[in-house]
């Protein structure tokens, strides 16, 4: 079943939300818990940019494609020396391991893809994961992060991905 970007950001909001018993909400997170959930956040739109990098032979999805694996990997790269700076580790949490299986199952369904179709999915997905993810990290993460480094870590990180959020728009405008 394949998911309109509409309904993919609402998908992506929802798994936001929906919270198990065990977990108050993403905005009851610690701050090494958010940067878990930032870290893996990262981590599985690197895995997309890869898979695009596999899959599409357009030269604009490729373009936006080395540039998420730069930006994700330079900002995970801060953070895990903010991290060591502090002398902490990031925890898992229910976020965390919400976004790695669902990422999975996108793997698996893009994987199957090619041509235009691959490349119009990669785009909508992208658009509506940034926007999530954006969403996510102003309202719920920044506003609750108390340590003032790592605030301002996702400050500046947020900056740079709602850039990515208005490229991936326009690549969506561009593939339909």
């Amino acid at each position: 079943m394949k998911l309109r970007s509409s309904h993919l950001a609402m998908a992506i909001a929802i798994m936001f939300s929906v919270v198990p018993a065990k977990a108050e909400s993403a905005a009851d997170l610690n701050d090494l818990q958010i940067a878990h959930v930032a870290y893996v956040a990262d981590n599985i739109d690197i895995r997309y940019a890869h898979l695009a990098l596999a899959i599409s032979q357009n030269p604009e999805v490729r373009a936006f494609a080395q540039t998420m694996i730069r930006d994700h990997t330079a900002v995970n790269e801060q953070a895990l020396a903010l991290l060591a700076k502090l002398k902490a580790e990031p925890q898992g949490n229910f976020l965390s391991t919400t976004l790695q299986q669902n990422a999975e199952k996108l793997i698996d369904e893009m994987s199957s893809l090619r041509g235009q179709a691959f490349d119009k999915r990669y785009a909508e997905n992208e658009l509506a994961y940034h926007k999530a993810v954006n969403d996510l990290v102003e309202n719920s993460f920044i506003p609750n992060i108390d340590n003032a480094e790592v605030k301002a870590l996702f400050e500046a990180g947020l900056q740079i991905f709602k850039a990515h959020e208005a490229h991936a728009q326009m690549m969506v405008g561009k593939l339909k």
